[in-house]
């Protein structure tokens, strides 16, 4: 008899949002979760890379996004929830891409969590 079974969230903050901008270096559209490597700079100007967890391409497709929405080399601006431990990852609720191209939906915010936000109450840091 098959067994299902998925880890819990618990190493993310899910009940505050931050939100940063960067490049796309890398995107892998796998099961059971996807990733964005996006390229951040610091607060001295230093680029730094995060590792921004999203579902996995079946979740994606049903929400609407596409391969060719976000790829590498794309200016984004994402909304996530940070790992508890400080280090550069978070868990990916909505990427707005800001590639020039209105045929990818450049400027229109993605939903990548697949289900309308990440979990828990949104509170976006000022």
């Amino acid at each position: 008899m098959p067994v299902r079974a998925h880890h819990s969230h618990g190493n993310y903050d899910i009940t505050k949002w931050t939100t940063m901008e960067g490049t796309v270096t890398e995107l892998h559209l796998l099961v059971p979760h996807s990733w964005i490597y996006l390229e951040v700079k610091d607060d001295k100007g230093q680029p730094t890379t995060w590792a921004l967890e999203a579902t996995g391409p079946g979740g994606l497709q049903r929400v609407g996004i596409k391969r060719e929405d976000v790829r590498p080399g794309d200016a984004v601006k994402v909304r996530c929830h940070l790992l508890r431990d400080g280090s550069n990852g978070c868990l990916l609720g909505y990427v707005t891409p800001n590639h020039g191209d209105r045929a990818r939906g450049h400027g229109v915010e993605k939903d990548w969590d697949g289900g309308g936000g990440a979990g828990g109450p949104a509170v976006v840091p000022r």
